[in-house]
């Protein structure tokens, strides 16, 4: 099938050890899995090795919270996770974490590397600090006052308002996202990488041809605005790697997390007795391949690259971004239920369903993937139960009862096997070029050619006749070798169903040469049920437990924010809320998440800048009723001056609710 035995290593984004694996995860996960099994199946030495991102201000902080070390935290964590992918059937080679003592004594080399080469500055910055919690806060645990738009409890380096970004120092009325406390600026002295020392050799690296325009695109803003110095260091306490030398500075977690690529993979080298130079060095003739959400290309195309460059390894031979995982058309959302954990997701339904449905969405490019619950039940019981297992289940019947499950000598139509395994290298190339979705259609196409056959030559007409039980029995065997070249073509994707069919057929699902010989005048074995078609219900009942498991807070990625200074009654009686009328909405140019309305609060007309762009559009606000506080102090922004706030219910994003214009209010009114 293919030219030369290729040498391939392949990695995901390091999950964080901080939660569990949710079906956004998956989306990457089973993306980089179909690959790594094509290209097993074509003959190629293919590792998939990858670990838990395991260290950080959230899971030092995650870790005091539930009474255990961080230690004990990323272990039992670890476990969870690789349950939740061999239960998905990811056939990764070696899974680790990053707080391993092989990423250790890399991360230890790269940075002292790094230095020898000139590329590291130390300099004296000023940061937050909380006195009460006794710590420097990181960007994500400082919230304030946006300085751009003025929304309010926003992050220390983005607006998730107006996506602008900014120094945690420029927010207005800052506050620890530990304390609740108002931090105070402390100096301290950090470590950073030139990263504009490396421009040309990133350039160069960025047009080498091998990575997706998207990302390329991206990147050629970034080099226009210029490279910035990199600060790689974070003030004790901080769970993670202390920097040689200093007593209280530690490497920023995204040093470490890229860098557990190499270390998990050479704890796989030193297990397996493979050479880990033969893979790393810059000389090197294998093939290195990072599947990443496009939310981190900054790191993995700037950062990463310059490590790796500075310190005398190979860089990436390319890097993949792939888009954000959305279900029925919106974010996922806990209130819907449809933020689905993937231990939940197997609790009721069959990974192979999923693997296959986002087989059949993937594209090569950085688009958003949808996750349209209707649409999963019809594909997966129309494609895979309907078609594909379906070509099985006519022939097995009759092999079995009248043939002692024995399939013919010969094939009665070998152009047509031959016409199957022509579709090879073009399914192939589509694998390749992680177009899955090209590659689902084709076998596809292909397995509605395969019934197409059956249905012509009628077996269970012909069977009735004495003398054409051979003719039945060539059919079937027919049938049977198109199931095995269709279940081969999508085995990378149905690992699962691909397994039970080769224990149907005698003989493993596996390599696509193996298709040259098609199985003849052998045994096949009793017929069971490849796949049953999904019930709705088990799609309900999973979405109505996805819902109640979530109603906890649990475990995230960001710490949550403790109540700020209590209040009086008497100051809570100051605040005046009013129902108001909305009669005119629209967007506001140059934030992402602000729409202006004009509100009638009786007799009396305001404009105000609301952040609720993600849950409606300005056509179906007009005429609705809100509540708004009529007594807040204007405030200029950068977008006009704000008369008041207007009041909305919900965990944020696209579930954010007001008042419909039947619930008998009236603009004005006081809401007591």
């Amino acid at each position: 099938m293919t030219e030369g035995k290729r040498r391939i290593l392949l990695t995901s984004a390091l999950p964080y050890a901080n939660g569990a694996i949710h079906l956004g995860h998956m989306l990457e996960y089973i993306q980089t899995d179909i690959w790594a099994r094509f290209q097993r199946a074509q003959g190629h030495e293919c590792y998939f090795a990858w670990a838990d991102d395991a260290h950080g201000t959230p899971i030092m902080l995650s870790a005091q919270q539930q009474g255990v070390s961080p230690e004990a935290l990323i272990e039992r964590m670890n476990e969870e996770h690789q349950r939740d992918f061999r239960d998905f059937g990811l056939s990764y080679d070696h899974y680790s974490s990053t707080h391993g003592a092989a990423n250790r004594e890399l991360v230890e080399t790269i940075f002292e590397r790094l230095q020898a080469g000139g590329y590291v500055e130390q300099r004296t910055i000023s940061q937050y600090y909380d006195e009460q919690e006794g710590m420097f806060l990181p960007d994500r645990f400082i919230r304030g006052t946006c300085p751009r738009c003025g929304t309010a409890d926003q992050y220390g380096d983005s607006c998730e308002a107006c996506g602008g970004t900014y120094a945690p120092t420029d927010l207005h009325e800052p506050r620890s996202a530990v304390s609740g406390t108002t931090p105070v600026l402390r100096e301290s002295e950090h470590f950073f990488v030139r990263l504009g020392a490396f421009e040309e050799r990133l350039q160069a690296w960025m047009n080498s041809g091998t990575m997706q325009p998207e990302v390329v695109n991206k990147m050629r803003e970034w080099f226009t605005e210029g490279l910035r110095d990199w600060d790689i260091t974070r003030d004790a306490p901080y769970f993670g790697f202390r920097i040689p030398g200093t007593e209280d500075k530690y490497f920023y977690v995204w040093v470490d997390a890229p860098i557990g690529y190499l270390g998990s993979f050479r704890e796989f080298c030193d297990a397996e007795g493979l050479n880990f130079d033969d893979w790393w060095r810059p000389d090197s003739e294998t093939e290195v391949y990072h599947f990443i959400g496009k939310d981190i290309m900054y790191f993995h195309t700037l950062f990463w690259p310059a490590m790796l460059m500075g310190a005398g390894f190979r860089t990436p031979t390319a890097v993949y971004a792939h888009g954000f995982l959305t279900v029925d058309g919106t974010k996922m959302s806990k209130s819907r239920g449809t933020f689905i954990m993937a231990r939940t997701y197997l609790d009721h339904l069959e990974p192979d369903c999923l693997r296959y449905y986002f087989g059949a969405k993937l594209g090569p490019g950085t688009g958003d993937i949808d996750l349209n619950l209707d649409d999963f039940v019809a594909r997966v019981n129309s494609d895979l139960v309907g078609k594909l297992v379906n070509i099985a289940a006519r022939c097995a019947g009759f092999i079995q009862r009248q043939f002692d499950n024995r399939v013919s000598d010969r094939l009665p139509d070998p152009e047509l096997y031959q016409r199957f395994l022509d579709a090879r290298p073009d399914i192939a190339a589509d694998y390749e070029g992680r177009n899955y979705q090209a590659a689902v259609r084709k076998i596809m196409q292909l397995a509605d050619e395969a019934n197409r056959y059956i249905d012509e030559h009628k077996p269970w007409q012909l069977i009735k006749q004495a003398d054409q039980a051979a003719r039945v029995q060539a059919i079937c065997t027919q049938g049977i070798n198109l199931f095995r070249v269709l279940v081969t073509l999508l085995a990378p994707t149905i690992p699962f169903t691909a397994a039970r069919a080769g224990a149907f057929l005698g003989h493993e699902v596996g390599p696509w040469s193996a298709l040259d010989t098609p199985l003849l005048d052998t045994a096949v074995r009793p017929f069971e049920p490849l796949m049953t078609r999904i019930d709705p219900r088990k799609v309900e009942a999973m979405i109505e437990n996805s819902r109640q498991s979530l109603k906890p807070a649990g475990e995230t990625d960001q710490p949550a924010l403790e109540l700020a200074e209590e209040i009086g009654i008497e100051d809570f009686m100051k605040v005046d809320l009013r129902i108001a009328r909305i009669t005119a909405a629209e967007t506001v140019a140059g934030a992402d998440k602000l729409l202006r309305l004009t509100l009638d609060i009786g007799g009396e007309t305001r404009t105000v800048f609301a952040g609720i762009k993600s849950a409606y559009q300005p056509d179906d606000l007009q005429g609705r009723l809100t509540v708004m506080v009529a007594n807040l102090a204007p405030r200029k922004m950068r977008f006009g001056v704000s008369e008041g706030m207007v009041l909305a219910a919900g965990p944020g994003g696209e579930d954010l609710f007001i008042l419909s214009p039947d619930d008998g209010a009236k603009p004005g009114q006081r809401v007591t």
